[in-house]
C-alpha cells in the first residue's frame, strides 16, 4: 500500500504539491484562528514554508522525490504567472488615481532600500562597490540582488547573502503589514499602490495585504512588480556607478 501511495504521489508531482500547499494553508489558518488572528495566517504559512525548506540540501522539501512537484510549483514560471494574474485584477481607474504618488513611491522605494542596504554593507566592512551594490540590491528584493550580483560578477556567497536579505524583508513585510495598516491608512487602492512602490517585495506586500484586506492585493502587487523591474534596471548600472563615485571620492 505504501509503495502504491508513493508511486501515485511521485507520478502526479504538481497535483501533490497543490495538496501539500493546501494543507499548509489550512493548518496556518487553523493556528491563526486559535491565536485570535494575532498573527496572520499567511505569515504563518510563509514561516512554515521556510521551516520545511530546511529539510532539503538544495531545493528544500522538493529534494525528496515524493515532493518533487514543489520545485515546479514554487519555480519562477508559476511565481511570475501568479504575480501577473494578480496584477491583472487591478482597476485601471484606481491605478490612475495613484498618479504621481505611485511613480514617486517607486523611485523613492528603490533608492531608499538600495542605499540603506549598501550603507549597512559598508558599516559591516564590505567596501567593494560591487559587493555593496549587490547587498543593496538584495535589500530591494531577493530577485534584484542576484540579478545585480550576476551582472557585476561577484562571488556566489555574496549573491546568497543578497537573497537572504531579501527573504528577511519578505518575512518582516508580511508580518508587520496587518499591524501597521490602520496607523498608516492602508485601506484603499491608492495607499496600497504607494505601499507596494515603497517596499517593493512582491511576495511580502501581497501576503501582508492579503492578511489586511484581500481587495488591496492587486494594487500592491502592481507597483511592487514594477519595483522589481526598476531595481533590476538601476541597481547594476546607475546606482552601482554612484557607489563607485562615492567610494573613490570620499
Amino acid at each position: 500500500m505504501e509503495h502504491i501511495f508513493r508511486e501515485v504521489v511521485e507520478s502526479n508531482g504538481l497535483l501533490s504539491a497543490f495538496v501539500v500547499v493546501g494543507l499548509i494553508m489550512a493548518f496556518s489558518f487553523w493556528i491563526s484562528k486559535i491565536m485570535h488572528h494575532r498573527i496572520p495566517a499567511v505569515a504563518l504559512a510563509v514561516f512554515l514554508g521556510l521551516v520545511l525548506a530546511l529539510l532539503g540540501k538544495k531545493k528544500g522539501l522538493s529534494d525528496l522525490p515524493m515532493f518533487g512537484g514543489l520545485a515546479l510549483l514554487g519555480g519562477s514560471m508559476f511565481r511570475d504567472f501568479t504575480i501577473v494574474a494578480t496584477a491583472m485584477g487591478a482597476d485601471i481607474t484606481k491605478i490612475k488615481e495613484a498618479g504621481l504618488a505611485g511613480a514617486v513611491s517607486l523611485v523613492v522605494g528603490v533608492l531608499l532600500s538600495f542605499f540603506l542596504g549598501a550603507g549597512m554593507a559598508w558599516m559591516l566592512g564590505y567596501t567593494d562597490p560591487k559587493v555593496m551594490a549587490t547587498l543593496g540590491a538584495g535589500a530591494c528584493t531577493y530577485i534584484v540582488g542576484p540579478v545585480t550580483g550576476g551582472a557585476l560578477g561577484v562571488s556566489s556567497d555574496i549573491m546568497a547573502m543578497s537573497v537572504a536579505i531579501g527573504l528577511v524583508k519578505v518575512i518582516v513585510t508580511t508580518l508587520i503589514t496587518p499591524w501597521v495598516a490602520h496607523a498608516i491608512g492602508l485601506n484603499n487602492p491608492k495607499t496600497a499602490m504607494v505601499y507596494g512602490g515603497l517596499l517593493g517585495t512582491t511576495s511580502g506586500v501581497t501576503a501582508g495585504l492579503a492578511a489586511t484586506d484581500e481587495k488591496l492585493v492587486p494594487y500592491g502587487a502592481l507597483t511592487s512588480t514594477f519595483f522589481t523591474g526598476l531595481g533590476c534596471l538601476l541597481c547594476p548600472s546607475v546606482l552601482y556607478f554612484v557607489l563607485v563615485f562615492l567610494t573613490t571620492n570620499p
